[in-house]
C-alpha cells in the first residue's frame, strides 16, 4: 500500500543518462496510466550518472508539453541496487541498456527486466534509439515510439492485474 492505494505494479523506465528517453517513457505512462485507471507508481533512472540531478533535454520537455504532458520537474538520477526489489518493472530503452541493468541486478531482486517494445505485438526487441544527437524531429520519432510502447505496457499490466484479483 503506498498513499492508500493498492499499488500492484510500480515501473522503472530506463535509458542511458535518464534525461531523454525514460523520462519521456515515465510522463507517457503515467499520463496513460491514470487516464485507463492504472494504480501504478512511475519512475525512470539512467544506467549512467553523467546527469544526475538534471531535468529532463529541453527537446523531450517540449515532445512531452505538446503532449500536454509535463516531464519539466523531473531530475535524472542513477538505478540504484534497491530499484530492482522496489519495482516490479524495469523497462529499458533498448538492448545496452537491458544488459547494463542484467549486469548490475542483483540476484535475489524481484523486479522483471525487459525492455520497452516487448510489449507491442511484433516488435519484441526492437530499440527506442536514442534522440540526445539528433534533431527535433529525432524527439518526435522517439515520442510516438515510447507512447506507443507506454500503451502497450499500460494494455499488458492491466491484463495481468485482471488476472491476479480473480
Amino acid at each position: 500500500m503506498h498513499g492508500g492505494i493498492d499499488h500492484r505494479f510500480s515501473v522503472l523506465f530506463v535509458c542511458l543518462g535518464n534525461i531523454c528517453r525514460s523520462p519521456m517513457a515515465e510522463g507517457a505512462f503515467r499520463a496513460v496510466a491514470q487516464e485507463r485507471g492504472l494504480a501504478c507508481l512511475v519512475d525512470s533512472a539512467g544506467t549512467a550518472s553523467y546527469h544526475v540531478g538534471q531535468q529532463p533535454d529541453p527537446r523531450a520537455i517540449g515532445v512531452a508539453s505538446r503532449q500536454g504532458i509535463d516531464i519539466a520537474t523531473q531530475a535524472a538520477r542513477q538505478v540504484e541496487r534497491d530499484d530492482f526489489y522496489r519495482f516490479s518493472h524495469i523497462i529499458a530503452m533498448d538492448r545496452a541498456n537491458l544488459e547494463a541493468l542484467r549486469g548490475k541486478a542483483p540476484r535475489d531482486g524481484t523486479a522483471r527486466l525487459a525492455m520497452l517494445l516487448d510489449a507491442v505485438e511484433g516488435r519484441r526487441g526492437e530499440p527506442v534509439a536514442d534522440p540526445y544527437y539528433g534533431d527535433l524531429a529525432a524527439f518526435e520519432t522517439a515520442w510516438s515510439i515510447i507512447n506507443l510502447g507506454a500503451n502497450a505496457w499500460v494494455d499488458k499490466l492491466l491484463r495481468e492485474g485482471t488476472r491476479q484479483t480473480v
